[in-house]
């Protein structure tokens, strides 16, 4: 009998370092799951892949939605088991605490935190069930250094390193590896066209955090890691 492709969730999808990882996962032979809000975005990037004769399944989702979640973890489990969620999706604003809106904050931390947690809680049932799997939660260099101007978004990635490292003394048992991806400044859409065209030299490159996160996943047997933290050689962006 064939072996069944592993199947792997990548949330946030269709731009940035999510977008990245699936084409990378897509190309090592997975069976990749891309959601994202932006669903057209998720056609092109199906269609980009499609003239190397690659195919990844799309489908919409807005993490900061439990019910959507929800939908989203069921339609992946009727054709393929989950063996690995990354959790990638994230917003952020720049902006001081005292002109962050309510609005603005509530999008940040229902996003980039409660949507993790939604996709983990999701998924965790499924992953104790089939005897293992792996958690790869994109992070953040805020959620361990201070910045200014990163207050909602940093209270968001420091949230989700909080909950993650709990939770990995909680499923150890169950053989499930959650790993946390501590990417420095990354060029990516959620900085401004402004600081990427002045700053770009100085960033990661989203294909390279992409095959750091296909390289985690890869790794067999009693070995994982944990935690990583990647940043430019240059440094942090000032």
């Amino acid at each position: 009998m064939k072996e069944q492709q592993a199947g792997i969730w990548i949330t946030g999808a269709s731009s940035g370092i999510g977008r990245a990882a699936a084409i990378e996962f897509a190309k090592v032979g997975t069976k990749v799951f891309a959601s994202a809000r932006r669903a057209v975005e998720l056609g092109r990037l199906n269609n980009e892949l499609s003239k190397e004769k690659i195919k990844i399944e799309i489908l919409p989702c807005n993490v900061a939605s439990s019910s959507n979640v929800d939908q989203t973890v069921k339609k992946i489990l009727a054709v393929s088991p989950i063996n690995c969620l990354v959790n990638n999706a994230g917003i952020s604003s720049f902006k001081r605490a005292e002109d962050n809106s309510i609005s603005e904050i509530n999008d940040i931390i229902n996003t980039n935190l409660l949507g993790a947690i939604y996709t983990i809680k999701y998924v965790l049932p499924h992953m104790i069930e089939q005897g293992g799997g792996t958690i790869i939660n994109i992070l953040s260099v805020v959620a361990k250094k201070i910045f200014t101007n990163s207050t909602a978004y940093a209270a968001s990635k420091a949230g989700l390193m909080a909950y993650t490292n709990s939770l990995r003394e909680e499923v150890r048992k169950y053989n499930i590896k959650i790993v946390n991806v501590i990417p420095g400044a990354t060029e990516t859409a959620i900085w401004s066209s402004e600081v990427r065209k002045d700053n770009a030299g100085k960033m990661l490159n989203t294909a390279d955090i992409a095959n750091l996160i296909v390289w985690l996943y890869l790794q067999k047997g009693n070995l994982v890691t944990e935690e990583i933290m990647v940043r430019p050689i240059t440094g942090d962006l000032k």
